[in-house]
């Protein structure tokens, strides 16, 4: 039963620092692709940052140069550190693991994504409960 339970999240001012972290459990295969992703009041969730195969990541614009995507393999922890946050930054933060897995006997195999599909939150399959982030 795979698990991904994050941490980190709360209130913080203007120009404030969080960091999110996100520990995976109960996975068979190893992750080719993670990802952070946000949903504020009003608004559709989106893709924040993402990580896939070849560690590269990609961010959206509106995080670029703020927000930083990490991963430590041997925890099997994803980090999100976000700096200079700013009030538009306040929302429910996700993230998600993109994985082969087994299904009914059969193994689904999910390869890593290219960058264009990292903040797409189709492409992934196992998803943390939200935590909330407030920047006042």
């Amino acid at each position: 039963h795979v698990q991904l339970v994050e941490s980190g999240g709360g209130s913080v001012q203007a120009g404030g620092s969080l960091r999110l972290s996100c520990l995976a459990s109960g996975l068979v295969y190893e992750p080719t692709s993670m990802g952070w992703f946000r949903q504020a009041p009003g608004k559709e969730r989106e893709g924040v940052a993402g990580i896939g195969g070849n560690g590269v990541p990609s961010y959206a614009d509106s995080v670029k140069g703020r927000f930083t995507i990490s991963e430590d393999k041997d925890k099997n922890i994803l980090y999100l550190q976000m700096n200079n946050l700013k009030s538009e930054d306040t929302a429910i933060y996700y993230c998600a693991i993109r994985s082969t897995y087994r299904a009914d006997g059969k193994t689904v195999v999910l390869g890593p994504l290219d960058a264009d599909e990292l903040l797409g939150e189709e492409w992934y399959n196992f998803w943390g409960q939200e935590t909330q982030v407030t920047v006042s």
